[in-house]
């Protein structure tokens, strides 16, 4: 776990976000908690963000970090929101998950930890890579 302050979309530094579990349950839903605090996932096709076309930017849930902006969405048919790049890569921690018998990268919050969704590497150019992340770790900001 770094602790070094991050570097905020605005250029600013934000500083690293730990709270007890007691604290993250005060200000997240029971639903966001599982996710974002407990590497949950959301069924696929039942998120609020999933099929969301505004133009806008994707913000941790649980920190408000800016994590994805709308111009980086696409549909990947996965059933949840799918990004391909962040708005800052020093924005998300990624981490070798083996649970559930299989080897994957999990994305992660890298101001607070919070469990964002898996990164595939499918997606389209130019990076390749799919950001496939739960609605539940996120909050939307219209532009």
């Amino acid at each position: 776990m770094t602790t070094k302050p991050e570097t905020t979309q605005e250029g600013a530094a934000a500083d690293r976000v730990e709270l007890t579990d007691e604290e993250w349950r005060r200000r997240l839903s029971p639903e966001e908690f599982e996710v974002a605090r407990r590497h949950g996932t959301e069924r696929a096709f039942t998120g609020r963000y999933w099929n969301l076309k505004t133009p806008g930017r994707y913000l941790c849930v649980c920190c408000g970090t800016p994590l994805f902006a709308s111009a980086h969405k696409y549909d990947s048919g996965s059933g949840w929101p799918s990004y391909w790049q962040p708005i800052d890569a020093a924005r998300i921690t990624l981490r070798t998950d083996t649970s559930w018998g299989m080897v994957r990268t999990e994305a992660l919050c890298a101001v607070c930890d919070a469990h964002l969704g898996h990164v595939f590497e499918d997606g389209p150019p130019p990076t390749g890579l799919r950001y496939c992340i739960n609605s539940l770790s996120l909050r939307f900001e219209p532009e």
